[in-house]
Formats: structure tokens, C-alpha cells, sequence
């Protein structure tokens, strides 16, 4: 039996049991039944604001997604290129990693107001700590010997040693990083959007619980697990994938 076929299986028996569970045990208002939230669907994208709240949680996150991979793969080579760095802003850095970044939208909210930067902010917050740490890691990781070839044949060790052997070289540590970077900043544009002004799935989020419309909040958060899924699986496991087998660390591999 194939991956796919599985798992289709396993969905399939998944919605009848959650279709069988609202009607045998009379869940109500607490939780939507299949029916509901496929009719929240219908309604959210033809007739409300589902789409245009999709696309806009979407900019926002890349906006703040990329910021965080260009912050955090600078930090993380200056750590691993200079100690004094790593055992002061990299101390920091990890004390700064277990802070949610929802702590942060007090003063995202004092110093942006309710404005989509906030929300930007406090995204690219969520994802940089960890990016930074996965570069560092991946930085220290690269063996000596490629760095010392490449001063041989003359590249320095400025931006063109960073860009040309570095980060090629990290590779295979840095997209875990990304990966890892990508979940969190999905978590950080939620949490920002619940009290920021404008559209969005978090607001819509926010939106559903005031009205008592679990459906749509449901709804939100099918959208939000589907999309992280789809951009892990073909974009992001993809990517990983052919570095591994391009670095000869895929299983199998010679």
C-alpha cells in the first residue's frame, strides 16, 4: 500500500468518526461537524473574506519569514566566526530563543501600533532566534579543510568565502533551520494577528470566537495546518532532499 493511499485511507475514516462522534454524542456549539465546516468553507470564500485573508496572512509571513532567514544566517556567522560574539549576543540569542514571541507584541503594539509591520515584527522575531542558531551550528559543522582550500585558491574570508563556501557548505544544516524557522513564524503571524487591525487568518481567528462560529475558526485552522504541510512537503522536504542526496548524506547514498 502506497504513502498516499494511506493516508487517504486514514483521513477518510478520520472524517466519519469526527461525523459519527457530533451526532452520537451531541457536541453542539462546542465543536462544528463535518457538514458545518465544509458549509463554513462554501461561505468564506464565496460569499466572505476567507481568500483575501489567506493571501494577506501569506504576505505577511514571507515578508517576515524572509527577514529572518537573512538576520539569522548573518548572526549565525559571525558567531561562529568570532568567539567574542558567540559567548555575549550568542548567549543572549539563546536566552532570547525560549521568550515566545508573543511576548514581544506589547512592544511591537507600543513602538509600530496596530499596524501590519507589528505583525511583521513580531514574525520575523519568531523565526530569527532559531535561524540563527541552526546557521551557526551548520557554520561550525563545515570542515576545515574546505575553508583552507578555498583561501588557497584565493577567496578571502569576506562576503565571498560567506557566500560561495559557507553557506553552500551548511546546506544540509540550514534547511532544518528553515524548516524548524518556518513552523515558528507561522505560529508568531497567528498570535500577531489576533489584535492587529486589517485582514487575516488570525483575525478572522479572533473574529470566530467572538461570534461563537466554530465552524470558521476550524476553518482557519484547516488553512493554516494544509498550507504549513503543502509548503514542508514540496517545497521545503524537497529541497532537503536534494541536498542530502547532493552532499551524499541521503540514506542509500555512496
Amino acid at each position: 500500500m502506497s504513502t498516499a493511499l494511506r493516508r487517504t485511507i486514514f483521513l477518510v475514516i478520520l472524517l466519519i468518526a469526527w461525523e459519527a462522534g457530533y451526532r452520537i454524542f451531541d457536541w453542539g456549539w462546542k465543536f462544528p461537524s463535518v457538514l458545518q465546516t465544509l458549509d463554513a468553507f462554501r461561505i468564506g470564500f464565496t460569499e466572505g473574506q476567507l481568500l483575501e485573508a489567506t493571501f494577506s496572512s501569506l504576505k505577511r509571513l514571507l515578508i517576515g519569514f524572509s527577514i529572518s532567514l537573512v538576520v539569522g544566517t548573518l548572526l549565525g556567522f559571525l558567531f561562529a566566526r568570532y568567539r567574542i560574539l558567540d559567548d555575549t549576543i550568542g548567549f543572549l540569542v539563546v536566552a532570547l530563543q525560549t521568550v515566545p514571541s508573543i511576548a514581544w507584541l506589547p512592544f511591537a503594539i507600543i513602538w509600530f501600533g496596530l499596524t501590519d509591520t507589528s505583525v511583521i515584527f513580531i514574525t520575523a522575531l519568531g523565526a530569527t532566534w532559531t535561524m540563527a542558531m541552526s546557521s551557526r551550528t551548520g557554520i561550525l559543522n563545515i570542515p576545515r579543510i574546505y575553508l583552507k582550500a578555498a583561501q588557497t585558491m584565493g577567496v578571502g574570508n569576506g562576503l565571498r568565502m560567506f557566500w560561495q563556501i559557507m553557506v553552500p557548505a551548511a546546506f544540509p544544516h540550514l534547511i532544518n533551520g528553515v524548516r524548524v524557522a518556518w513552523a515558528f513564524a507561522w505560529r508568531a503571524l497567528v498570535a500577531g494577528e489576533l489584535i492587529a487591525r486589517g485582514v487575516g487568518l488570525g483575525q478572522m481567528l479572533q473574529d470566530g470566537r467572538n461570534l461563537g462560529d466554530t465552524a470558521m475558526m476550524l476553518c482557519i485552522v484547516i488553512i493554516i495546518a494544509v498550507l504549513g504541510t503543502i509548503s514542508d512537503h514540496f517545497f521545503f522536504k524537497r529541497l532537503e532532499d536534494t541536498i542530502l542526496v547532493r552532499y551524499g548524506l541521503a540514506p542509500g547514498s555512496k
